[in-house]
């Protein structure tokens, strides 16, 4: 069965897209109150490339169990080590997508680089989003409140409002929609699968954990990726700075591009994850 168990048992769930594919493998983390399917315009154009594709549902989120618990950084870490451990991968590429980024460094902080021999973070969150002393720049608590109220108010709401600045649609974006309301409509139906307690947990600590301290681990080949118009993670804040803690990384911006890299551009970022795998 497609499934693995982390250390307090609980059973996510995953995809392994190996096809008797021989190629690399890749291991996609996924953005915040999404789950693996989220990835299925990377995984089939990938593993038609020859490459071995894993994707998995965080805990309470998609078809993995709903423990309840388990939401802070070191548990979700432990949990992606968990999967690597259990198909004994080595040589792969860990591929994230905003919070998953936080996850991915959290992992090379705890766990080391043994098993993996590079790293992508698309739309990182990191390396600390929430407003304090020593973070001026960062995003206020207020605001964190004011969303956690919201998604308790109103959650399907929240997330149909979000599509907005997170695909980068609607009247303050030039130009014809980048993707269609079908589209958008699928990943609302993906959010919705995960649990709501997950859900405003997974979101407290990812504002407020400080990953600072864990980017000086990630010392293997990294191509970090950002659009430029980017309203829920500033590239400045967040994407610059993480290219700057991590040494040697690899930067590209996406001019005019907004969050939903993995949708609004995904034949460009198909294309540079390939060519960073294989290069």
């Amino acid at each position: 069965m497609p499934f693995f168990e982390t250390r307090d048992h609980t059973r996510l769930f995953f995809t392994d897209w190996d096809k008797g594919n021989t190629g690399k493998s890749i291991v996609f983390v996924s953005s915040w109150a999404l789950g693996g399917a989220m990835w299925e315009h990377q995984t089939v154009p990938l593993s038609h490339q020859g490459l071995r594709c894993i994707t998995f549902d965080r805990r309470s989120h998609g078809r993995s169990d709903d423990p309840g618990h388990g939401y802070d950084f070191d548990t979700l870490a432990d949990d992606l080590a968990a999967l690597l451990e259990h198909l004994d991968l080595r040589d792969t590429t860990l591929v994230g997508h905003s919070m998953g980024c936080a996850e991915i460094v959290r992992y090379v902080s705890r766990h080391g680089t043994d098993r993996i021999a590079r790293v992508a973070l698309i739309s990182p969150i990191t390396p600390f989003i929430l407003n304090t002393a020593d973070n001026p720049e960062g995003t206020p608590k207020l605001v964190l409140d004011a969303m956690v109220a919201s998604l308790m108010r109103d959650r399907p709401s929240f997330f149909t409002n979000g599509t907005i600045k997170f695909f980068g649609q609607g009247s303050k974006w030039p130009g014809p929609p980048v993707i269609s309301n079908e589209i958008v409509q699928w990943a609302l139906h993906l959010i919705l699968q995960s649990s709501p307690h997950a859900v405003t947990e997974t979101l407290d600590a990812f504002f407020q954990t400080d990953f600072r301290p864990d980017m000086p681990a990630v010392n293997v080949p990294t191509l970090i990726i950002h659009g430029d118009r980017d309203q829920n993670a500033s590239i400045e804040t967040c994407g610059r700075r993480t290219a700057q803690a991590i040494s040697g990384s690899q930067f590209k911006v996406y001019e005019g591009a907004a969050h939903g890299l993995f949708i609004t551009d995904k034949d460009r970022l198909n294309s540079d994850l390939l060519a960073f795998i294989q290069g």
